[in-house]
């Protein structure tokens, strides 16, 4: 009998869930996952295909079905029996306000399973999928990384209310605001914590109808539709939820996975095709398909045929994937077929294939590789926290440089930059690169800012006219490699409006020949839709970065000339200007130079590392512990009722107006510290702007302005300092003597010495109009009366002729 009971033991283990059978291991925590769907057709194939891979990925643990339907549906329902059922009441209409919106059932659903379900009592972890999905291969938790406090997450890039005004509206920590959703993995007591913030917050931004635009939502159809996914990223938010983001574990098919990446899961949520076979799930939005017997989706290419399509090898794995993901629907479907009771089906070479080694071989369980579990955040570069040069060693040279036009806009940022470039030890030198026209080349004063190369404008494109001043980046990199003598193997590229504040090197930083480093820059979108399919010929390769780049010299050699054209490319793709496939919320174009850096990249298949710990914007919050290196003030930040927007100075002259200076941040010690985050985000603005203050400061001490101190009490001081001015381009005697009193609490506060600029160069301006009307009515006069005396002693001729002729 005892050795009957352990034969049946063994038995049972055998036959237990897969992942403990196929490792040899017994699962060290319980799994459940969970699915929400309605009671439609629609779902119903739906949920053939996500219980059918389920079962053949040998997911380990149960999983239920969370069927969101109303007492009236329910009545005509035929799909009970499709998979292990929880009922759930539809909020598909809101009970409160009468909104129609369908999505809601999946928070609410969750609710409800955690109140109402045994199941929720007895499980460790939560796998929460969709029901448009194909699993692949087992979804573990802790083996994806995932930590109590920290789940695992499918990376939503375009969720870009995460980066604006969205997340601030509706949550209290919009700094950890996470662009997740798809693949959800955490920790039960997580869930408990997050699910009724998940659905309050959902109701929350669907209510929320003034900020349904594309610009703030990256909702295509601005009509709330992604509302759910937005409440799910900020109730994660308000409970501190911080994910663990992995973008290789899932993947559309359609699209091409990356090299050693091998995907556990497939979301069919997108139209794909292979060859001239596609397929899109809203084409079957009311198909019966589950209760048809016989009935399959159109069958794709073959293997074989698939083969002959493509000789590139991670194209065609693409194609496998595309291929696999209908294979699997099809094979439960006839799975499905045969439970509901159909006869068997007529023999034919596509069912002769779903049983066949090859399909077998196909879509057998796939293991997770190091590159499919590595998340966002180890493949977005670590960077030592602390760097020490080694003795002796040899290190490669290094050039920074940056571009500007000749405009008093640039000329101050420069004035900035250049100061903290020799304050942060940056190894080698540094070059602007100035690009302007003959014209404005001729009036410009501030050619010693900055170790200078002069580089022809394209503010204007030579061909098209178009005027986008933007393109003058990669035309000035490209004059410059064309042009200057360069001894240094790798280049670092800023933009103007950043200060430096410790080294960037390619030695710390891990940049290679062939792997630069750059920063990450997520609101290009354009990277994962049709415009990387348009504009390269590598999409897959795409990355969103800029800002601070490091590259080898023969990385850009080979790269500015694809830099400089696809910026002509995308600037001209006028019908592709579009918010919700640029990301560019002005509809214009204008962040077309960035995406010709991103598209000449991929062509070359140039991958990044992308480092989060080099750049910071003032006003974000900064990670504990990171030094970071960049400013980059290219937003408006505040500190309290302070506040500072570079676009504001646009056209004020702080270079050459002796003193000008931005408006004092608060002092450090006025600041709060009950909130260290909030205090460190406060100190790093106010260091941001003190920079800048202090280079302008010095910058007047080069140019000998006189100590402002003086010019109160002083007027023949005054009258030298009005005299210097002129010198330097600045006439406004006003602003020379009162420069030092500006508001100190206001980044407006250089309005009205400006106001004050326009008005006295507006009396200049008729002084002079005045003085050229005169001469012009004194020219006039003078004509008029050398006229009048010619034509009178033409007269007198011409009578002296006649009298002449009568004698």
């Amino acid at each position: 009998m005892a050795k009957l009971l352990i034969l049946v033991l063994v038995v049972v283990g055998l036959m237990g869930p897969g992942w403990s059978a196929e490792t040899g291991r017994k699962a060290p925590w319980r799994i459940h996952t969970l699915f929400s769907v309605e009671c439609q057709n629609y779902f119903d194939w739906q949920t053939v295909g996500l219980m059918h891979s389920f079962r053949k990925a040998r997911q380990p643990g149960p999983i239920t079905r969370l069927l969101s339907c109303t007492e009236e549906e329910k009545k005509n329902y035929r799909g009970m029996g499709l998979a292990p059922t929880l009922e759930v009441p539809s909020m598909s209409r809101h009970p409160r306000t009468g909104d129609w919106y369908p999505a809601i059932n999946k928070p609410a659903g969750v609710v409800h399973w955690l109140k109402h379900s045994k199941d929720a009592d007895n499980v460790d972890w939560v796998v929460i999928l969709d029901a448009d999905m194909i699993i692949r291969g087992p979804i573990i938790p802790w083996e994806l990384g995932a930590e109590k406090g920290k789940p695992v997450a499918a990376y939503y890039g375009y969720l870009i209310g995460c980066d604006n005004a969205l997340a601030k509206l509706h949550t209290k920590h919009p700094e950890l605001c996470d662009k997740v959703g798809g693949l959800l993995a955490m920790h039960i007591d997580d869930l408990r914590a997050l699910a009724p913030l998940w659905l309050s917050k959902t109701e929350e931004v669907r209510e929320d109808r003034a900020h349904w635009s594309t610009n703030l939502t990256g909702d295509i159809y601005g009509k709330g539709w992604i509302s759910e996914m937005y409440g799910y990223s900020f109730g994660a938010a308000e409970v501190g939820l911080q994910h663990k983001i992995n973008d290789n574990l899932m993947i559309y098919p359609g699209y091409i996975p990356r090299e050693g990446v091998e995907p556990i899961l497939l979301h069919y949520g997108l139209p794909f095709s292979v060859g001239n076979w596609s397929f899109s799930k809203l084409d079957h939005h009311e198909d019966d398909i589950v209760y048809d017997c016989g009935r399959l989706f159109p069958e794709p290419p073959f293997p074989r045929e698939v083969h002959l399509m493509e000789s590139d090898p991670n194209k065609r794995r693409a194609l496998f994937l595309s291929i696999e993901c209908i294979h699997t629907l099809n094979e439960g479907l006839l799975l499905q077929h045969k439970a509901n009771g159909c006869s068997k089906p007529t023999w034919s070479k596509y069912l002769s294939f779903l049983r066949s080694k090859t399909f077998a071989e196909l879509t057998r369980p796939k293991l997770l590789t190091p590159a499919t579990i590595q998340t966002e955040k180890e493949s977005i570069q670590a960077v030592p926290k602390q760097f020490i040069a080694e003795p002796g060693r040899q290190y490669p040279k290094i050039h920074t440089i940056f571009s500007t036009e000749c405009i008093t806009y640039f000329d101050w940022q420069t004035v900035g930059l250049v100061h903290s470039f020799h304050l942060s030890g940056q190894p080698g030198n540094i070059t602007r690169l100035l690009s302007c026209s003959d014209e404005d080349l001729k009036q410009y004063t501030g050619h010693d800012l900055a170790p200078t190369h002069y580089v022809p404008s394209m503010s204007k494109h030579p061909l098209t006219g178009d005027w986008y001043p933007a393109i003058n980046k990669p035309a000035a990199v490209l004059h410059w490699l064309n042009h200057a003598n360069i001894d240094a193997e790798f280049i670092v590229i800023l933009d103007a409006d950043m200060i430096l504040r410790g080294p960037i090197t390619p030695w710390e930083f891990n940049a290679e020949r062939g792997r630069p480093v750059s920063t990450p820059y997520e609101y290009l979108i354009g990277c994962d839709n049709e415009l990387a399919k348009l504009h390269t010929r590598h999409p897959d390769a795409c990355d969103k970065v800029g800002g601070v780049i490091i590259m080898h010299i023969d990385d850009l050699r080979n790269f500015a000339l694809l830099w400089l054209h696809k910026t002509e490319e995308v600037r001209a793709d006028k019908a592709h200007y579009a918010k919700n496939i640029t990301g560019d919320i002005y509809e214009s174009g204008w962040i077309s130079e960035m995406y010709g850096y991103s598209f000449g990249a991929a062509e070359l298949k140039l991958r990044h590392l992308i480092t989060r710990e080099i750049l910071i914007y003032p006003g974000y919050i900064p990670e504990p512990g990171v030094k970071y290196r960049v400013f980059h003030y290219g937003l408006e930040f505040r500190v309290g009722n302070w506040s500072f927007d570079k676009a504001n100075y646009r056209d004020v002259e702080m270079v050459n107006r002796c003193w000008a200076k931005f408006p004092d941040p608060p002092d450090p010690s006025t600041l709060d510290h009950t909130n260290e985050d909030v205090l460190q985000r406060d100190l790093l603005s106010i260091e941001c702007i003190k920079t800048l203050n202090e280079a302008l400061r010095l910058h007047h001490e080069k140019r000998n302005c006189l100590d402002p101190s003086t010019l109160s009490t002083s007027r023949p001081n005054t009258a030298k300092e009005i005299a210097m001015s002129r010198k330097f381009g600045s006439f406004d005697e006003i602003n020379a003597a009162r420069s030092n009193h500006l508001p100190n609490n206001n980044s407006h506060g250089l309005s009205k010495p400006a106001v004050i600029d326009r008005m006295f160069s507006s009396f200049r301006f008729w002084l002079v109009a005045l003085w050229a009307f005169a001469g012009f009515g004194f020219l006039a006069v003078m004509f008029v009366v050398f006229s009048s005396r010619k034509k009178r002693t033409r007269g007198k001729n011409y009578r002296n002729k006649r009298r002449s002729s009568h004698t």
